[in-house]
């Protein structure tokens, strides 16, 4: 089964034929404004659309197809009836007109689970144009038992230009670019096989999921790409995030507020800023992060590795039960093992258990430097923990 979006598609651009052999139709609960491909099996049945409101760009440029509507192209959208046809016929207009134009599917219950198969890449405008904060170039939406099967498909946000107009520190704005895939209210659902390249902005958020599993996901990015976290994932239970290889400018996986029973498994990392928890506390009303696991994971080439991080200045953030267990490698800074907690809202229960980071600079052996804490220690502790004093920053 197939594929239908919740409100709108926009596209205009030549389709990206990726691998070959691939197909074209619209995904269901998928919203790509200014440009994309998708691609989706010929032969596939569309069941009604997804509820849920999506935004699109405007058609009406010269030489714009305008908006294809898929019912009036004959799509039944019953659960039962093979669209493709439909499909097949508005994405052909769609490309072959040399401005923008808008596939319209309308919205409706889906009436069981669905699939969206890709077989092609997608590659979105190289402009750099200001939107709705938090908005995606690609969004799946308020989706029960959905299933995308990416096959190695491409997600290119083309964001060379946006990293040099998007520098946070000068500008004080960091999410005036859309986000490169956006999966929001997904529901027992599974993503399989896709990769983020050069996204704007973030190159995957999930947020408000409930048990989805992300399997074999990729991230490429260069390190100068500002503010393009990997795979962010907040204000969602049960996520699973196995096996990803993940290479930008910023964390590769970044676990926000809200976040609960979430396993990181098997992530390959770097360049990058590392694995992290947070920033947490730069909002009022923020949920407790919980029953958070990273295990298996190859970190190299970052700034960071594994960490937990609060926003300076922010409302007591009160972290405990926190286990730092089985990491070994080497450490590009003397300092290994840096541990802060604040002196109003002290740590509890923060544990290290065998650590074995090695430094090899001119400055000397790694050292571990602890403030307002100290640690549960067991097994191997290499360096020994806390022998200074630790200092906000870096």
């Amino acid at each position: 089964m197939v594929v239908v979006i919740s409100n709108t598609i926009a596209t205009g651009a030549p389709l990206d034929p990726g691998p070959k052999g691939s197909g074209a139709a619209a995904p269901l609960g998928a919203t790509v404004p200014g440009g994309g491909n998708a691609a989706a099996p010929v032969g596939a049945t569309a069941p009604a659309a997804a509820a849920g409101g999506l935004a699109a760009a405007p058609a009406g440029a010269a030489g714009a197809a305008g908006s294809l509507d898929v019912k009036a192209a004959g799509a039944k959208g019953d659960g039962t009836t093979d669209d493709t046809a439909a499909f097949t016929a508005v994405w052909k207009t769609a490309c072959e007109a040399p401005g923008p134009s808008t596939i319209t599917v309308p919205k409706g219950p889906c009436k069981g689970p669905v699939t969206f198969e890709m077989s092609g890449n997608m590659k979105a405008p190289a402009t750099v144009a200001a939107v709705k904060p938090n908005s995606g170039w690609v969004d799946f939406t308020n989706l029960a038992d959905f299933t995308l099967n990416g096959n190695g498909a491409i997600f290119d946000g083309q964001g060379s230009l946006a990293w040099k107009a998007n520098d946070c520190a000068k500008t004080g704005k960091c999410n005036s670019l859309p986000i490169n895939i956006r999966f929001t209210g997904l529901t027992n659902s599974k993503i399989i096989g896709i990769t983020s390249t050069n996204s704007k902005l973030f190159h995957m958020n999930v947020l408000n999921c409930k048990n989805v599993t992300l399997e074999n996901i990729g991230i490429d990015a260069p390190p100068e790409s500002l503010n393009t976290d990997g795979i962010h994932i907040g204000r969602s239970i049960g996520v699973n995030l196995i096996g990803a290889k993940v290479k930008t400018g910023d964390d590769c996986v970044s676990i926000g507020d809200g976040t609960e029973n979430l396993i990181v498994e098997n992530v390959e990392c770097g360049p990058g800023h590392g694995i992290a928890v947070g920033s947490l506390g730069r909002y009022p009303n923020e949920q407790p992060v919980r029953g958070v696991t990273v295990r298996k994971c190859l970190i190299k080439n970052t700034s960071n590795g594994v960490r937990i991080k609060t926003w300076p200045g922010s409302p007591p953030v009160k972290l405990s039960d926190v286990t730092f267990k089985n990491i070994k490698g080497t450490s590009a800074t003397k300092i290994a093992v840096k541990l802060i907690c604040s002196v109003g809202t002290p740590c509890t229960n923060v544990a290290l258990a065998d650590i074995n980071l090695v430094h090899n600079g001119p400055e000397g052996p790694a050292v571990g430097a602890c403030a307002n804490m100290k640690p549960v220690l067991t097994g191997q502790m290499i360096p020994p923990a806390c022998t200074e004093i630790a200092k906000p920053g870096p």
